[in-house]
C-alpha cells in the first residue's frame, strides 16, 4: 500500500466483519465494489469525500467511489 503520482491511495480491497468494504483507512462504495471489483484486488484510489453515513463515519471518516484497477491505465 502506498501513495501514487494519479491518485490518493492504492492497496487491496479487504471486508471487515460488519460488511464493508475498504481499502486502508477509506471506504468504498459498496454497489461499485460488487459491480465491478472482488475482494484482494488491488486499486488505486482517485479522490475521496467525507463519508457522509453516521453509522460508520467514527470508522471511516473518508468514503471514495472514484477508483480503478491499479494495473489498468485510466
Amino acid at each position: 500500500m502506498s501513495r501514487e503520482k494519479k491518485g490518493v491511495f492504492t492497496g487491496i480491497i479487504e471486508q471487515d466483519e460488519k460488511g464493508n468494504f475498504f481499502c486502508g483507512a477509506y471506504l468504498l462504495d459498496y454497489k461499485h465494489v460488487m459491480s465491478k471489483f472482488k475482494l484482494g484486488d488491488e486499486i488505486t484510489i482517485k479522490s475521496i469525500i467525507e463519508n457522509p453515513s453516521d453509522i460508520n463515519y467514527k470508522q471511516y471518516p473518508k468514503k471514495t467511489r472514484d477508483f480503478f484497477l491499479a494495473n489498468d491505465k485510466p
